[in-house]
């Protein structure tokens, strides 16, 4: 595949990253709302993975709202020139916390540039468009708000669009609009539903970032992740990770933390080989599940 260079990063709009990255949402407080608990180990973990090579960090204003870009600011500004931060908007957070729906002309604009401001940034790398299901997808036309989003990018607000918790067909929609450069959606060892479309998309030279890769907020929980981690000496979270990325070239991962010794875990995941015979029973776990 031409978007992977020989040390096995992969093209993410204009620029290579490394397949391991960083997600930021759990910087923010409890329920990813208000600041985070200690805004210094926020801080800390963020430098750290940066000093360990992570070049692609995954974030969004809503996340707070406004904190978790404010931290990324503050720990990481000046940027280093080859990080690659991806924001994400089509949600807004209520007064109680709740998660709605912000897919209006004027909520998109406002969206792009609280992150603008909130980052200290004059154009973001990705904007992921997220189209509002709160169980997963939900069909629908994406056409009205990604239009929106087309026209940030050719203002040069936004340099390359990926969409978020979307259908197949919402993604054809969304290429006869702009050019797709990712597609974040759900997806683990146990939630496979997006099998055949991460292989459509590998065969297409796009990324694939799945959210909620450990299950979210409740943790993957599988005798066969235990009986294999206790095998190769590792975490059933670190070979969960494993598995993703022997999964597809193109996913991109984007596990988060607040502590900076899980994030040596998540990185070690890099080293972590999966025997075949590993890897076939894992991939059964989803069909264990489904039955």
């Amino acid at each position: 595949m031409s978007n992977i260079d020989k040390a096995g990063a992969f093209k993410l709009g204009h620029r290579m990253v490394k397949r391991l990255g960083y997600g930021a949402m759990q910087l923010a407080g409890p329920g990813v709302f208000g600041p985070p608990r200690d805004r210094g180990a926020a801080i800390a973990v963020l430098r750290e993975a940066i000093a360990a090579g992570v070049n692609h960090i995954d974030t969004s204003d809503f996340y707070g709202p406004h904190v978790t870009n404010q931290v990324v600011r503050e720990a990481l500004s000046p940027y280093p020139d080859d990080l690659v931060i991806v924001t994400k908007i089509g949600a807004r957070r209520g007064a109680d916390a709740s998660w709605l729906p912000a897919l209006s002309r004027g909520e998109l604009i406002q969206a792009v540039h609280d992150n603008l401001r909130n980052l200290g940034l004059e154009a973001l790398e990705v904007v992921n468009f997220r189209a509002f299901g709160v169980h997963g997808p939900v069909e629908g036309s994406i056409e009205a708000p990604l239009t929106v989003v087309a026209e940030l990018q050719r203002q040069g607000l936004v340099r390359h669009v990926g969409l978020s918790n979307v259908t197949p067909t919402q993604i054809a929609e969304g290429r006869k609009i702009c050019d797709i450069v990712c597609v974040q959606n759900q997806y683990n060892v146990a939630h496979r539903g997006d099998d055949a479309l991460i292989d459509e998309l590998a065969r297409a030279g796009t990324a694939y970032v799945p959210f909620f890769p450990l299950g979210g907020f409740t943790p993957l929980q599988s005798s066969v992740l235990s009986d294999v981690a206790l095998r190769l000496g590792a975490t059933p979270l670190q070979v969960a990770l494993a598995w993703l990325l022997a999964r597809a070239p193109n996913i991109l991962l984007i596990p988060g933390t607040s502590s900076r010794a899980h994030l040596r875990e998540n990185l070690a995941v890099a080293d972590l080989a999966l025997p075949e015979d590993a890897r076939a029973a894992l991939d059964a776990v989803a069909h264990a599940n489904a039955a």
